[in-house]
């Protein structure tokens, strides 16, 4: 991604963040930037364009950051640990990100349609350790997609009420919290 491309999506971002999607006009957007409104139709065709490139790249970021944390893993449990740990990083690192996605999902819209179909397939990477998990006898045995939603939705849960009551949010001390309450249960 090209400088101007990058500075269009993170401004976008944390435009729709602070003030919602639809609030949010180009017109705003290339001010911010800095950029004429050509400069930024030659990158991308419409806000929505935006918003889509903005949902595909933060998911693809989440799912790469888990793919090559957990490869090398052998134990579900451990791949459980890392995805939580990558999704309390990734999710501090772009809380704008969050915000939108959090924002958008509860709807019928376009947007929330799109938010929905990628922490799905989101979800359904987390559901595949848990399957495995599961057949090797290492995670207590139960529905994949309620155990895989469940460690995305507790995930996301303690990092949204961390973030609304600290100033600051102490990764490696939420993660221990998360493994302590939730995660040491699924062990079989």
């Amino acid at each position: 991604m090209n400088k101007t491309k990058r500075k269009i999506f993170e401004t976008s971002m944390k435009l729709f963040a602070e003030k919602g999607y639809d609030a949010t006009s180009i017109e705003e957007i290339t001010a911010n930037v800095g950029v004429a409104k050509g400069t930024l139709y030659y990158h991308f065709s419409s806000k929505e364009e935006i918003f889509q490139f903005l949902i595909e790249e933060g998911v693809k970021l989440l799912k790469n950051s888990v793919e090559i944390k957990t490869e090398k893993l052998e134990s579900s449990i451990d791949k459980i640990k890392a995805v939580v740990l990558i999704e309390i990083k990734v999710l501090v690192k772009y809380e704008d990100f969050m915000t939108i996605v959090l924002s958008e999902i509860w709807g019928n819209g376009p947007r929330s349609i799109l938010c929905k179909k990628y922490v799905f397939e989101y979800i359904q990477m987390i559901e595949k350790i848990v399957e495995n998990g599961i057949n090797k006898k290492e995670i207590i045995d139960g529905d994949k997609n309620v155990i895989a939603s469940g460690i995305f939705g507790f995930t996301c849960s303690s990092l949204i009420y961390k973030m609304r009551t600290d100033k600051e949010i102490n990764v490696q001390e939420l993660y221990s919290e998360i493994e302590k309450t939730f995660i040491r249960k699924l062990k079989r």
